[in-house]
């Protein structure tokens, strides 16, 4: 699967809390764009004599074009378009938008004002209802969406499940109705490492409709691959963003899911899910590595020609250039630690640890692990520089690799921040996990 599979789309969106690695200018991402909302004044200001309200309109899917044979990404890129509220552009001219709301606001308060002077000059013994506020006006408006509700371990009736963990579940659908619950249900516990809120969290999966009885596309299918997202962060329906946390990796999940967990109350037409659809998720927690995570393992020391490196665990690592080295013409690679996780496929999503250095004296210019934040980027996508997509395609997971760029597969004569035009660079990068994100 590809990045251009439609998605679900889910309750939200990664936070921009840091708790994503955004990359410097001088990283090899480059920089990345950060997302812009302008405040909106809700219509019901004006009912409410300028009293606050809570926007209850929620944001309009993104379209996709649909894919019926593939897995889907079940993440969220539905982003609220940016506007401009001062309106300079608009009718009146010279006004604006936040101009004629805050001129609307004044002229309501005013004649609040009147209607108030009114009413205490009335005679108290005619006590109107008139007179009184009007509590369907003035309450905050109902959310459009259904409360995510608390995580249960059981319920009364739950569909059955047969397989093993790392191939595709059998699930068998009861003949009852769902109770709406929000069920997440150990099956097989495994013995990895816990997941985190902010884990990078790998993920395969088995799904049907429990209203349809049918299938949801799988990770497990033909050309599937495991979703990856950094749980706790609403980057993904709750289903799988919130029922992973606390969960180890090596575990066999049952989720059922109500529609305030899954899809609300839109469903999801492309997916057959209605609005009123309850889903059966059995999950695979492949991975679980914390933002600040390095691999491990038996290293390899670099051939001679190779810059030497020094591990510094979680501290970026201490690169040693070869004296009187000549700046190569082409891409070169070693594997300092052999991961056994299966290869990097080109269009996949990787989450890796890195140092950059020169390699004419081994400064380092940038470095994840200074930030305690992994660095996320699709290979192959053209997002990093022309080094990284080629020197990390075909490794494995749980891999650290030195990759010597020259600057043609860098940043080329221009360079970039505090690395200089025409310098060839040093990379030590560790791959803590691939697929679909």
């Amino acid at each position: 699967m590809t990045e251009k599979t439609p998605s679900p789309g889910g309750a939200g969106t990664a936070a921009n809390d840091g708790s994503a690695g955004d990359p410097a200018d001088s990283r090899p991402g480059g920089p990345v764009g950060g997302d812009r909302e302008s405040i909106v004044v809700p219509p019901a200001i004006l009912a409410q004599q300028a009293g606050w309200a809570q926007p209850g309109e929620a944001p309009r899917a993104a379209g996709a074009t649909k894919t019926d044979d593939a897995p889907q990404i079940f993440a969220s890129n539905v982003r609220k378009s940016d506007s401009s509220e001062a309106g300079y552009d608009e009718n009146p001219p010279g006004v604006g938008k936040l101009g004629v709301i805050l001129g609307t606001v004044l002229a309501v308060l005013l004649v609040g004002s009147a209607i108030t002077l009114y009413m205490v000059n009335k005679d108290d013994s005619k006590d109107s209802a008139a007179a009184k506020p009007d509590a369907a006006k003035t309450a905050p408006p109902t959310p459009t969406a259904d409360p995510v509700p608390p995580i249960k371990d059981g319920a009364k009736v739950l569909p059955t499940v047969a397989g093993d963990f790392g191939k595709k579940a059998e699930i068998q659908v009861p003949g009852e109705a769902s109770d709406g619950s929000f069920v997440v249900k150990v099956l097989t516990e495994g013995t990895g490492a816990k997941v985190e809120k902010n884990s990078w969290t790998s993920v395969d999966y088995t799904a049907k409709d429990w209203n349809t009885g049918k299938d949801i596309p799988s990770s497990y299918d033909a050309e599937g691959k495991p979703q990856i997202f950094q749980a706790g962060t609403d980057a993904l329906i709750p289903a799988l963003d919130q029922a992973v946390i606390g969960k180890k990796a090596g575990s066999r999940l049952l989720v059922v899911a109500p529609p305030a967990a899954a899809f609300g109350a839109q469903g999801k037409a492309d997916m057959s899910i209605g609005p009123k659809d309850d889903l059966i998720f059995v999950i695979d927690i492949r991975n679980a590595n914390a933002p600040d995570a390095v691999v491990s393992g038996t290293v390899t020391p670099p051939p001679a020609d190779f810059p030497q490196v020094k591990d510094n665990g979680k501290k970026p690592a201490e690169i040693t250039p070869v004296a009187g080295a000549k700046d190569p013409t082409e891409l070169k690679s070693h594997v300092l630690i052999k991961g056994t996780g299966p290869k990097v496929e080109k269009g996949e999503k990787v989450v890796v640890q890195y140092t950059g250095a020169l390699f004419s004296s081994g400064k380092v210019f940038d470095s994840s692990l200074s930030k305690g934040q992994a660095f996320t980027f699709p290979v192959g996508g053209g997002q990093v520089i022309q080094g990284w997509d080629q020197g990390l395609e075909g490794q494995t997971v749980g891999s650290r690799v030195e990759l010597v760029i020259p600057a043609s597969l860098g940043y080329g004569d221009k360079g970039q921040g505090d690395i200089p035009p025409g310098a060839t660079l040093v990379f030590v990068v560790d791959i803590l996990d691939a697929g679909q994100g």
